[in-house]
């Protein structure tokens, strides 16, 4: 019986995204004179999450987003700041360090050799490799598809075309994908045709036009999840 193709965001579903976030721009901003209020950072991440949707979408650039992104919140708090400097100063700091999930480390651990585990991110490659490299997880993954060298990002059916492109013997009736959002990792991997699994320790609401086949509070949760879907010959229908 083939082994399970496990897709696998890196930004809150492995790595602590939010943790990195709130360092770097930290930093970043006190480096430019700027005060880290928590009320800016809250900002900036709402600022930040609006312009990401945008690019799945396909309506801004990679690059555009890095930049506007501060843009935006500067104009808006009245702040006299170089966004592009500022821009390219997070993402240096943001590749510094890294904090798993809860369970992240153990749950990889844990399905080496059971499964062929991938890693699929819309992050920026050079911020990507730098968190890869300093929390070691690279061993885990037979490939890792990131979006600035695949040439196509989530949820776009060429981002997952060319990342499973690359995969041997490849069967979506028998892949997972597994992360936080509804918007990149969900309906993408609905698109390609695979199964899907919402990784909601918030307890968000769902959304009527995206429903994953199955959904999450915790990682410790996965394991059985997976059992579910492939043990046996038959693999669960949408």
């Amino acid at each position: 019986m083939k082994k399970p193709c496990l897709f696998f965001d890196l930004d809150d579903t492995i790595l602590d995204f939010h943790w990195a976030e709130h360092r770097a721009l930290t930093r970043a901003f006190r480096e430019a004179g700027i005060e880290p209020e928590q009320a800016l950072l809250d900002r900036y991440s709402d600022i930040n999450r609006s312009q990401w949707e945008l690019l799945e979408r396909g309506l801004l650039t990679r690059e555009q987003v890095l930049v506007r992104r501060f843009a935006l919140l500067f104009a808006e708090r009245g702040i006299e700041a170089d966004a592009e400097t500022i821009s390219r100063r997070y993402e240096e700091l943001l590749g510094d360090g890294h904090r798993f999930l809860p369970g992240a480390e153990e749950l990889l651990r844990s399905l080496q050799g059971k499964a062929r585990l991938f890693l699929a991110s819309n992050g920026c490659y050079a911020v990507q490799e730098a968190r890869i490299e300093s929390s070691g997880i690279a061993p885990y993954f037979e490939d890792m598809f990131i979006s600035e060298l695949i040439g196509a990002d989530k949820p776009s059916e060429e981002f997952y075309r060319r990342s499973v492109a690359r995969i041997s013997d490849y069967d979506p009736s028998r892949a997972l994908m597994v992360g936080d959002s509804l918007t990149s990792d969900i309906l993408g991997g609905i698109r390609a045709g695979m199964h899907t699994c919402w990784l909601n320790p918030l307890d968000r609401p769902c959304r009527d036009d995206i429903v994953p086949d199955a959904e999450i509070r915790s990682l410790s949760e996965l394991p059985e999840l997976i059992e579910h879907l492939f043990s046996g010959g038959d693999s669960f229908d949408r």
